[in-house]
C-alpha cells in the first residue's frame, strides 16, 4: 500500500499561475521523480490561496511550511533540502516587512491573523478538480442534511434566522428572497449563480469558482431543493476560462457521483446545473439583464415589478444570488443558523471576501467578519500603504461605490454603516489609494466605466452620465467653470432618482463620495486651475529649480524644443509651448525639475 507521507501543495488560481506556478508544479513533479520520492510525496494543485502579492506560492505538509514567490529554479532546493533532508530552504519563506522576522506557517502571517475564512476555507488546501477531496472535508453534507433531514421549508427558515444576506450589492436577506420564490406557484422555477464579476480590481468570485467550485454546486442545490426548482444557471464571464473549466469538470463529476441529476440521495428531487457564459457586459451583473442574456437576448434591464421571484428567466420564478451568498448556504445547513449568527455583526451576519487592490502592499483577497474596520483591513491585513506613503482614500463597493476617506478608517464594515456615509458593500472591490492620487481623476476613471457599460435602455444612464463625464473630463483638462460642482450634484442625483436599473441608479456615487469628502480638490482645478496631486497632465507645470546644473540633457530631450538655456547655467521652461509630456523630468540626472 503506497504510504504519502508529504503533499506539496501549490496554488494554482489564475494569479500564480501568470506568475509560473503551472512551471513550479511540473518542476516539482519532475525533481521528486528524478529523487525517487514518487511513491512518498503527492504534488497537489490548488486554487487561489490569497496572498497573491507573494505568488507562486508553496505549503508543503504535514509541516505546512508555507514558501512564497517560488520559481521553478527554486524547486530542486526544496526537494533536496525539505523533501529529502527536512531542513526548512529560509530564504522562501515569508520575511515580515517591517520586522525582517521569519514565519515558516502562513497562519502566523498578518496577512491571514485577523482573518476568518469561511467562504474561502477550502481555496489553496484542496485540488479543485477532484470531487473526493471536496467530500473528505465535508463536502455535500449540506445537501445531504437538507433532503434526508429537512423539510424545504425548514431550509429556508434556516437561512432566514442565520441573517445572511446577498453578497452580490445591496445586501437583500437571502432567506426573504428564497421564500418569495419558493410562495410563486408555478410548474417550472429556475436557480441562478450571478458570477458575472465585473467590477474593476474584483475577483473575488472567479477564485471562489476556481478553488472550491463544488460548494457553489452544493449551495445551489440545496436553493433549488428549497424554493421547489429543478434546473440552475451559472452565469460566468467567458473571460475566466479557468473557473469554466473547472465548473464543467465538479459539474460532471457530481452528477457521475449523485449529486446533481434525478433522484438525488434517494429523494425524489432533481437538479441539474448549465453553464453560461457572459461577454463580459457590466449591465449582465443586474438580475433581469443577466436572465434576459441566458434567454439568448441583448443583456438589458426591465422594469420591476414583477421581480425575478415571480416572474424571471422565461418568466418563470427564478432566484439569483452570487457566488459568495451561494458559498455560505452548505455550512450554515450544516453546522445551523445560530453557529453562522457568531460571525459578523447584529445586522450583517457572517464574513465578507475582500479583493485588496491599488496602493497597498499586500493585495489579494482576504475574508474578514462583518464589523472590523477598514483600518484593520489595510494596515493590519494589507500591511499598508506602498513605500510608506500616506493614505488617502479607499473606493469600496466597485464602480457603483463610494471613495471614504482617512476620517473613516476606523468606520465598521458593514452594510447599514456603509450606507450610511455614501458608500456601499458591493460584491467586495476595495481599492487603496495614497496621496499621489487626484481624486477628480478617480471620480472621472469610474464613471468613464460605467458611462461605457450602459446598456443605453434609460435616457438617465444614458445621456447623464455621459454630461456628468464631459464635465469631469473639462474639470481635469483645467476647462472647469463656476457652477460645475453643483451641476454635478444635480445630475447624480437626478440619474439616482430615475434609472430604470440598480447599476444606473448607483453609477453617479464615486462623484457624489468624493465631492462629499474631496471638495476642496474640486475647487482647486476650477478655481486655480491647479490639480493638488499632480495627476492630471493638462493642468501640470513642469519647472527647473535652482539644482539645474546646465546639463542641457532636458533640452535635448525635449520634443517640443520648449527648454532653452547655456551650458552650465539655468534653464528655463516655456509653458506656451511646453505639452506637459514630463520627458524632461524622467532624464534629468539631478532632480532639478519639479511637477506642480
Amino acid at each position: 500500500m503506497q504510504h504519502i507521507r508529504a503533499h506539496v501543495l501549490v496554488c494554482a488560481g489564475t494569479g500564480c499561475k501568470s506568475a509560473g506556478s503551472k512551471e513550479v508544479e511540473l518542476a516539482f513533479q519532475r525533481e521528486i521523480k528524478a529523487q525517487g520520492l514518487a511513491d512518498e510525496v503527492m504534488v497537489v494543485e490548488t486554487g487561489c490561496h490569497g496572498f497573491c502579492e507573494y505568488g507562486p506560492l508553496v505549503i508543503v505538509y504535514p509541516e505546512g511550511t508555507f514558501y512564497s514567490r517560488v520559481t521553478a529554479e527554486d524547486v530542486p532546493e526544496i526537494v533536496e533540502s525539505h523533501l529529502l533532508k527536512g531542513r526548512m530552504v529560509e530564504r522562501l519563506l515569508y520575511h515580515e516587512p517591517m520586522t525582517h522576522e521569519m514565519i515558516p506557517k502562513y497562519s502566523d502571517i498578518n496577512f491571514y491573523k485577523k482573518q476568518h475564512r469561511l467562504v474561502l476555507a477550502h481555496c489553496g488546501t484542496i485540488n479543485p478538480e477532484q470531487i473526493e477531496e471536496y467530500i473528505a472535508v465535508g463536502g455535500y453534507e449540506g445537501l445531504g442534511k437538507a433532503l434526508t433531514l429537512m423539510t424545504p421549508e425548514e431550509v429556508v427558515e434556516e437561512v432566514k434566522k442565520s441573517g445572511l444576506r446577498g453578497r452580490g450589492g445591496g445586501g437583500f436577506p437571502t432567506g426573504l428572497k428564497w421564500s418569495f420564490a419558493k410562495q410563486s406557484v408555478n410548474d417550472k422555477k429556475y436557480v441562478i449563480c450571478n458570477a458575472d464579476e465585473g467590477d474593476p480590481g474584483a475577483f473575488m468570485d472567479r477564485s471562489v469558482l476556481e478553488g472550491d467550485p463544488h460548494k457553489i454546486l452544493e449551495g445551489m442545490a440545496i436553493c433549488g431543493y428549497a424554493i421547489g426548482a429543478d434546473e440552475g444557471y451559472i452565469y460566468v464571464r467567458a473571460e475566466y476560462p479557468l473557473a469554466i473549466k473547472r465548473l464543467r469538470v465538479a459539474i460532471e463529476q457530481a452528477e457521475a457521483m449523485g449529486f446533481l441529476g434525478e433522484n438525488i440521495f434517494s429523494s425524489g428531487f432533481n437538479f441539474q446545473i448549465h453553464i453560461k457564459e457572459g461577454a463580459g457586459a457590466f449591465v449582465c451583473g443586474e438580475e433581469t439583464a443577466l436572465m434576459a442574456s441566458i434567454e439568448g437576448k441583448r443583456g438589458m434591464p426591465r422594469p420591476r415589478p414583477p421581480f425575478p421571484a415571480v416572474s424571471g428567466l422565461w418568466g418563470k420564478p427564478t432566484n439569483i444570488n452570487n457566488v459568495e451568498t451561494f458559498a455560505n448556504v452548505p455550512q450554515i445547513i450544516v453546522n445551523g443558523a445560530d453557529w453562522y449568527c457568531q460571525f459578523g455583526t447584529e445586522k450583517s451576519k457572517g464574513t465578507k471576501v475582500f479583493a485588496l487592490t491599488g496602493k497597498i502592499n499586500n493585495t489579494g483577497l482576504a475574508e474578514v467578519p462583518m464589523g472590523i474596520t477598514m483600518r484593520e483591513i489595510i494596515y493590519d491585513i494589507g500591511g499598508g500603504i506602498n513605500n510608506g506613503k500616506k493614505f488617502k482614500a479607499v473606493q469600496i463597493g466597485g464602480p457603483s461605490g463610494g471613495c471614504l476617506p482617512e476620517e473613516l478608517l476606523d468606520l465598521p464594515i458593514d452594510y447599514d454603516s456603509l450606507t450610511a456615509v455614501g458608500a456601499m458593500m458591493g460584491s467586495g472591490g476595495l481599492v487603496v489609494m495614497d496621496e499621489d492620487t487626484c481624486m477628480v481623476d478617480v471620480a472621472k476613471f469610474f464613471l468613464n466605466f460605467t458611462q461605457s457599460e450602459s446598456c443605453g435602455k434609460c435616457t438617465p444612464c444614458r445621456e447623464g452620465t455621459k454630461r456628468m463625464l464631459e464635465i469631469l473630463t473639462r474639470i481635469t483638462e483645467g476647462q472647469g467653470r463656476e457652477g460645475d460642482i453643483e451641476l454635478l450634484e444635480n445630475m447624480a442625483k437626478n440619474i439616482k432618482e430615475t434609472a430604470l436599473c440598480g447599476l444606473g441608479q448607483t453609477a453617479p456615487n464615486p462623484v457624489l463620495s468624493t465631492l462629499k469628502y474631496f471638495r476642496n480638490e474640486y475647487e482647486a482645478h476650477i478655481k486655480e486651475k491647479r490639480c493638488p496631486a499632480g495627476v492630471c497632465e493638462k493642468m501640470a507645470v513642469y519647472t527647473i529649480t535652482d539644482k539645474c546644473k546646465g546639463c542641457g540633457l532636458c533640452a535635448k530631450t525635449c520634443p517640443v524644443k520648449a527648454i532653452s538655456g547655456t551650458l552650465k547655467q539655468q534653464h528655463v521652461i516655456d509653458q506656451a509651448i511646453c505639452i506637459k509630456c514630463g520627458a524632461c523630468m524622467s532624464v534629468c540626472p539631478f532632480k532639478a525639475i519639479t511637477k506642480g
